[in-house]
């Protein structure tokens, strides 16, 4: 009976230790109301109200300067934009959506005869042992895996983003 209790013990003990290493963590802090990317700094803010809580290294699009305007341009959208969905089964770890395309970039887009592209995330990492040292993503922002699960716990959806140049 004892040796029976202790297996079933330790088998607790080894769940529960695997639990503890969850990519999805808690966050009781302030409230994150605003996002702030600054492409050419290569740097993104989290903010609650004007007090900075969070300071993130980012990488972005292969082709960072300017707005993104085409599918497949490889640019990181440029302006105001809404964090508007979550994933949490993505290929790069876990990532948290920007609401690009908007109407005015759907329009410029048309008037170019293309498709603005979409599925604009803020995002982890594609090899998470490699240490991505350039700009990799298709128009997306991307941080380090750890980073991302504190990003993905404390910013909610419906959270302002500012994309500047």
């Amino acid at each position: 009976m004892k040796r029976r209790t202790l297996i079933l013990g330790g088998t607790a003990l080894v769940a529960l230790g695997a639990c503890s290493n969850s990519k999805f963590k808690r966050y009781n802090g302030p409230e994150v109301t605003y996002v702030v990317v600054n492409k050419s700094d290569r740097k993104m803010w989290l903010l609650h109200h004007d007090r900075v809580l969070e300071e993130y290294p980012i990488l972005l699009g292969f082709a960072p300067v300017g707005h993104k305007t085409v599918e497949g341009d490889g640019k990181t959208p440029e302006g105001t934009y809404i964090i508007d969905r979550r994933n949490p089964n993505s290929r790069f770890h876990l990532s948290i959506g920007i609401s690009y395309p908007n109407d005015e970039d759907r329009r410029r887009a048309a008037e170019l005869g293309q498709k603005p592209g979409g599925d604009i995330f803020i995002h982890g990492q594609k090899v998470p042992t490699r240490k991505d040292k350039s700009d990799w993503t298709w128009g997306c922002i991307s941080v380090r895996n750890k980073e991302m699960e504190d990003i993905y716990a404390m910013v909610r959806d419906g959270t302002p983003i500012l994309l500047n140049p």
